[in-house]
């Protein structure tokens, strides 16, 4: 990988994410619940547990973890109408996102006929919202299924895989990591990489905003996401021992 030298705005070196904190057990019903901020981001992830699943796995023999994700009217610069009814697109995209990224993480026959749905509401928004939400997710999610076993509802405690999601771009030619919105907005490529414990990646999603990018450029911001969820991994590890 090159040498970094380009500067940003927010003084960050390419390679350094913004600050980032985990507060679990941040609000009281919910059976797991995580206040997840990457700088100026900041989504709220309260998992609950319900005994029934949805109609489609009925008799499936197995549970179900999904998400939703919302953004509040003020997480914005502007205000955003609220979503009644339908979702819009992108809503439904990034839900889609941070559910499949959960359901990798544990045995769905492990969990019984039950399903675990984890909302996302992004309080604050200064870009990586989906990546954040993912992050917190995966704490959220790993309360209520310790939440479970503590209360008998489940034989044993599941093996669960941790993951984090962080976000890399292409600006002015350079690799960078974690965008924040001015930075994502002026981005010549933008990607998502869901990655576990074991470096295994769960998902990317990546697109060429000005020009298509090459197979080395997308192997610079692999590294840095490597590097990003190494971080995000450890400080979700330093939060669920501290409970």
């Amino acid at each position: 990988m090159s040498t970094i030298t380009t500067k940003r705005s927010s003084s960050r070196s390419p390679d350094q994410m913004r600050p980032v904190s985990l507060e679990v057990g941040y609000t009281r019903h919910a059976e797991g619940s995580c206040l997840v901020c990457f700088g100026s981001t900041w989504v709220l992830c309260n998992a609950t547990v319900e005994e029934k699943l949805p109609p489609f796995l009925r008799d499936s023999r197995q549970g179900w973890v999904t998400a939703e994700y919302s953004m509040l009217p003020r997480a914005t610069l502007t205000r955003t109408q609220r979503e009644r009814g339908q979702v819009n697109g992108r809503t439904q995209e990034i839900q889609r996102l941070i559910g499949r990224s959960l359901r990798s993480t544990v045995s769905l026959k492990a969990l019984g006929e039950r399903q675990i749905i984890v909302d996302c509401d992004v309080l604050q928004a200064d870009g990586g919202t989906r990546t954040a939400a993912i992050t917190g997710s995966y704490v959220a999610l790993a309360l209520a299924v310790n939440k479970l076993y503590q209360e008998g509802k489940l034989k044993a405690m599941p093996q669960m895989t941790p993951i984090a999601a962080v976000s890399c771009g292409i600006i002015g030619g350079q690799a960078m990591l974690d965008l924040d919105y001015i930075e994502d907005a002026g981005a010549e490529v933008d990607a998502n990489f869901v990655i576990n414990h074991e470096r295994k990646i769960v998902e990317i999603q990546g697109t060429a905003e000005a020009k298509a990018f090459s197979e080395n450029e997308l192997y610079q911001m692999l590294e840095l996401a490597h590097a990003g969820v190494a971080q995000l991994l450890e400080l979700q590890s330093q939060a669920l021992d501290g409970r």
